[in-house]
């Protein structure tokens, strides 16, 4: 009796240890998986603190109806934009709809992306037949403003930065049936490379990676909307309308705008009106529209200028000669981003890309290959010489590679750029970096470039139908290289050969910008970046007064360059003191994070901001209306507008997955299960004893 006693003791904790074993494995999962897949859209809330590296996936709750359709509490969002193009300069209206379907009274939260470059610098709310003007506020200050207006019922609107090129547009008491009409304007230099102008406008912020470690990204979930499943939309596409407005001061030669359909047409030989064939676009993918002048045509030096309260700012366009010159050995390597985001059409334009660069080397330059997703690794232990067995072995190696888990960037930077590497005459170091640029962490990253570069020259290559702009341009600006964008398969070959061109190229660097002698002026950036074929010099600056000529210096395959523009011949221009003081704020900011004191500058941004009326990290748009609208008695519902998914990203390969580091979700689903038979035969054996 005591020996079975001791059995049935035994076979009772043993039983409970597995049930309780099985049930927590398998709730762990169930809920992990509830957790990270249908995660609700409560704003502002804060990251859990799991040691693992986390994509912000914050997917809206759906409810079918019997009727299949979602049922989302969330007001609906459309967009119309209009650009008015002058030369080298867009200015944009951007108008957003905000409308209540529903009966409760709601505050509506989108987040959007605008061009990296864009200086927001007007807001108005629209209420009925009122029109409210926004004031430019420092941003707690705006809040705080919001808030209040918030709770007492009074309709506001705030508008946020949460990145150069992630916005946060919030709307309070949104009545039943409603509609509040947000405007907001900004003001851009186009880019000008290989003989065509472009002009951008992003249209979905895709979901973002974000890295575990001691430099949390504390605004995570501030630049991760919610994120409807495809096939679920209904009526929530987002949908955008865009008309363009083009003077190109020169004669159009070739337009074209590779991923919408259009209808253009054309009142002069400069001009064109542009507008979706369709009228409206769902917000999922990137709007671009080219133009190239007429041969002959090509401007060689642009100087815009305007009087502003008594002070005379500027914007001076020089274009580089073409390229030529001797072709220098390289080392080049190659860094390809295998993470979740980009599975599908991405990684397979990623693949042909890199291919094609492969098959560029030649014997006297060297190579390595580094592939990343939530782990970095190189193909070869150190860059080997560019034999064709050499090449072979990474094509090979390449076209095995899949799309999965996360984006840990930093590892594969840290792999790419040896600290410390110092310049040769000799051999020019490159590296080639594709990626979507889907992650959170983007001051971190800039930081690691900016202390490891050495030597080595950064090229980005967005991938994808909605690359994070901002972090590929800065981190080409900081690397000393440029960005390409391709958004489609069909591109990697054009594309890919005008990279080709600026990698094997002499570059143009040592760049400075002389101003005439007595005339006090302030030009940004105040350090050239280097410049390649097809580049020009952008430089935005404030004068006490127009006279002389500007003398750009450099040097260019060991021999001196240089350009002279005259002040006093330039283009009347408007938003030039916009551009201006957008361009000393970026150059704050970089010196800043180069430093590591950002408190330092933060004063200077808050008063240059107010003083242009700027968006920024620290200064945000708020308009009221004085009128009450809510009853005190009805409760105020957040409805966060989701929006969808960037065309051609594969959504099992972006939700469907735990971050690699992680256990397998599947192999500890499977053991939870076992545990859990494991204790009902040890029960029943129990029983049956």
């Amino acid at each position: 009796m005591h020996a079975r006693s001791h059995s049935s003791n035994w076979y009772d904790v043993f039983a409970f240890i597995s049930l309780a074993a099985g049930i927590g494995l398998a709730c762990g999962i169930v809920l992990g998986g509830i957790a990270l897949l249908l995660s609700a859209p409560a704003y502002g809330a804060p990251l859990p603190d799991t040691g693992e590296g986390t994509l912000m996936l914050r997917v809206q709750r759906q409810a079918e109806d019997a009727g299949g359709a979602s049922a989302l509490q969330a007001p609906l969002v459309s967009t119309d934009v209009v650009f008015r193009v002058s030369g080298p300069i867009a200015r944009a209206r951007v108008v957003q709809t905000f409308h209540n379907p529903g009966d409760d009274w709601y505050e509506g939260v989108y987040v959007f992306p605008l061009p990296e470059s864009a200086a927001v610098d007007r807001l108005r709310l629209q209420v009925g037949e009122r029109l409210i003007e926004g004031e430019i506020r420092e941003r707690a200050a705006a809040k705080q403003v919001y808030d209040q207006a918030k709770t007492t019922g009074r309709r506001a609107a705030l508008f946020d930065q949460e990145r150069p090129n992630i916005f946060t547009t919030s709307v309070a008491n949104i009545g039943p049936r409603e509609t509040i009409v947000v405007e907001l304007e900004y003001q851009q230099v186009l880019r000008y490379d290989g003989n065509r102008f472009s002009l951008r406008f992003p249209m979905v912020v895709g979901p973002r990676y974000v890295p575990a470690g001691p430099l949390r990204v504390n605004d995570a979930d501030r630049i991760t909307p919610p994120v409807m499943r495809p096939g679920t939309e209904g009526a929530r596409t987002n949908p955008v309308s865009i008309r363009v407005e083009l003077d190109a001061g020169v004669a159009v030669a070739e337009l074209d705008s590779p991923y919408h359909r259009i209808d253009v047409r054309a009142p002069g030989p400069s001009r064109r009106i542009v507008a979706l064939a369709d009228g409206a676009t769902p917000a999922n993918r990137d709007f671009e529209l080219t133009w190239s002048p007429r041969a002959g045509e090509v401007p060689q030096a642009a100087w815009f200028a305007e009087e502003k309260n008594g002070r005379h700012y500027g914007l001076l366009m020089v274009l580089p000669p073409a390229a030529g010159g001797a072709r220098l050995p390289r080392e080049v390597i190659f860094v390809l981003d295998t993470s979740g985001s980009m599975a599908g059409a991405s990684i397979r334009q990623a693949k042909q890309a890199l291919e094609l660069a492969l098959a560029r080397l030649v014997p006297e330059d060297r190579f390595n290959v580094i592939e990343f997703n939530s782990n970095a690794q190189a193909l070869f232990a150190d860059a080997r010489d560019a034999s064709p067995e050499a090449v072979r072995k990474a094509t090979r190696w390449i076209g095995a590679l899949e799309a999965r888990g996360g984006t840990e960037m930093a590892a594969a930077l840290e792999l790419a750029l040896p600290s410390g590497e110092r310049e040769t005459t000799h051999r020019v170091r490159q590296v080639m970096f594709l990626t979507d640029g889907a992650v959170g962490n983007e001051e971190e990253l800039f930081r690691l470039i900016q202390a490891r570069l050495g030597s080595s020259r950064l090229f980005t290559v967005g991938i994808g139908s909605a690359p994070n702009s901002h972090f590929m341009t800065k981190a080409a600006q900081l690397g000393r290289g440029t960005f390409t964008f391709i958004g489609r398969v069909d591109e990697v070959g054009a594309k890919m050969s005008e990279l080709f061109a600026k990698l094997e190229a002499p570059v143009l660097k040592g760049l400075e910008v002389r101003w005439p002698a007595g005339v006090q002026a302030e030009s940004w950036p105040a350090r050239i970046p280097d410049l390649y074929a097809g580049e020009p010099v952008v430089i935005a600056a404030a004068l006490d007064r127009l006279e002389g000529e500007v003398h750009v210096v450099g040097e260019r395959d060991g021999r001196n360059w240089e350009a002279r523009i005259p002040l006093t011949n330039g283009a009347l221009g408007a938003g030039m003191g916009t551009l201006w003081a957008r361009e000393k704020i970026a150059s704050l900011l970089d010196t800043a994070r180069e430093r590591g004191s950002e408190d330092e500058v933060r004063a200077q941004v808050v008063d240059l901001a107010t003083a242009h009326r700027l968006v920024t990290k620290y200064t945000s748009f708020v308009a009221v209306d004085r009128t009450p609208a809510r009853p005190s008695a009805e409760q105020l519902k957040l409805g966060a507008v989701p929006t969808l998914l960037p065309d051609g990203w594969d959504y099992g390969k972006v939700f469907g997955e735990l971050p690699q580091g992680a256990t397998d979700s599947r192999f500890a689903l499977v053991s939870g299960m076992l545990f859990l038979l494991l204790a009902t035969v040890l029960l029943l054996r129990r029983r049956v004893a």
